[in-house]
């Protein structure tokens, strides 16, 4: 028998619970990115203390951004099998097995194991990959705004844990602050877990009553939603994984050499901190207007404007000397820091539908990763082979200027508008 449909004058709950679940996905999002993101501050101090070199360090950085990026269509094949709540337990032992490893090894081998490659498990499994199949699952209307708020995460992270980590290395050493990340991720990430995220939706998600009443009268998709090969073949799915290898370029490169860079134009740790953690802090504001807008423009042409003013703000902050140019350039840059993710997650669901997105947006977020395994390593050894920070910070610009491009030609609508590669 058909369930009748909600009345339109039905009164909608109070309280949504899909927002306390982004909420959770945010903050977990903001540790855990963060900490990817924040290597900056751990940088200088770590070669300094153990002896590595930067293209050492910079190489061990490089295999955790590929580790992270292959862990995360792992992580959202097992979320489909085991749960959000599953996932994100795991990750954390993982995360926390690596630190109380890489804070006692001096060694080259044993910090690429540690950082490199456990921490780097662990961080998927914690990641918004994690988080993006259930908020995709409990949104409908609004999904596009809860992507965004999810990566405000990702922004937060840049904006809070650059300064906090500097300021607790600073104060207590790197090996104390990595403990302290650690045992901040666990004391959070484990009851938020288990006694916030649901994985089951309700029916209707985040429609309204007067939505429901009338989506019958939508006329459904003519072609059915491919099934992962098929996707894999398509041209939407590489065109947004080239534009997420751009920018997984770009933002590596900001957070593993950004402070470092600044530093050998002039500028000390703290405002150099300060700099970069500005363009994270501006992005939070920044994804309370773009996550609107993703929802009432095309999204394509939203993701291209994002990345083309993003490639200029790369040619931008090398050139800066000046403190009131440095905070300028990264308070304008922030504005459209945040957003690529959320959006070519919320193409890819609107695409190839919500059962595949998880998968998807894993193995998409692993060109990402790919981009910053790339910059990791250009932004250590170009500097040291030539001096300058000009080939890494340039090539990030010239890079998303042409995913600008790319994001132009992304379908408009459903599945309707895919064609094989």
């Amino acid at each position: 028998m058909t369930r009748p449909l909600p009345s339109p004058t039905a009164r909608a709950p109070r309280w949504y619970h899909g927002w306390n679940i982004v909420a959770v996905g945010s903050l977990l999002t903001l540790l855990a990115v963060g900490m990817r993101l924040g290597i900056g501050p751990f940088f200088l101090p770590i070669t300094e203390d153990l002896g590595f070199s930067r293209s050492v360090l910079a190489g061990i950085v490089a295999v955790g951004m590929i580790v992270y990026g292959l862990g995360m269509p792992l992580a959202g094949w097992l979320v489909g099998r085991w749960g959000t709540a599953t996932v994100l337990t795991l990750g954390v032992a993982i995360v926390a097995v690596s630190v109380a490893w890489a804070v006692n090894t001096s060694s080259a081998q044993g910090f690429l194991w540690s950082f490199g490659v456990l921490m780097s498990v662990g961080l998927a499994f914690t990641s918004p990959v994690a988080m993006t199949p259930v908020i995709s699952r409990w949104f409908t209307r609004q999904r596009g705004m809860a992507l965004f708020f999810l990566s405000t995460g990702s922004m937060a992270g840049m904006a809070v844990m650059t300064p906090v980590l500097a300021a607790a290395i600073e104060a207590y050493g790197w090996r104390i602050a990595m403990i302290g990340f650690a045992a901040a991720l666990t004391a959070f990430a484990l009851p938020a877990a288990w006694l916030v995220v649901r994985d089951q939706a309700p029916e209707h998600t985040d429609l309204r009553p007067e939505d429901i009443a009338t989506r019958p009268a939508t006329a459904p998709s003519s072609q059915p939603a491919p099934g992962l090969r098929h996707a894999i073949a398509t041209v939407p799915f590489w065109n947004i994984a080239l534009g997420l290898f751009a920018c997984g370029f770009s933002m590596n490169l900001l957070g593993t050499h950004g402070v470092p860079m600044l530093m050998d134009h002039g500028f000390d740790a703290h405002s150099s901190s300060l700099g970069i953690g500005l363009i994270g802090l501006v992005a939070i504001f920044g994804t309370l207007v773009l996550g609107r807008l993703s929802d009432r423009m095309p999204k394509r042409q939203l993701l291209a404007a994002i990345y083309g003013v993003r490639g200029i703000g790369f040619f931008v902050l090398v050139a800066v000397g000046t403190h009131w140019e440095l905070y300028t350039a990264a308070s304008i840059g922030g504005i459209v820091w945040a957003g690529s993710i959320a959006l070519s997650s919320a193409i890819l669901a609107d695409v190839y539908g919500v059962r595949l997105v998880g998968v998807l947006y894993g193995l998409t977020y692993l060109s990402h990763q790919l981009g910053g395994m790339v910059s990791a390593w250009l932004g250590g050894w170009a500097y040291e082979a030539y001096g300058t920070h000009w080939i890494a910070f340039g090539s990030a610009g010239v890079l998303l200027l042409g995913a600008a491009a790319v994001s132009l030609q992304l379908p408009r609508a459903g599945a309707g508008a895919l064609r094989t590669a």
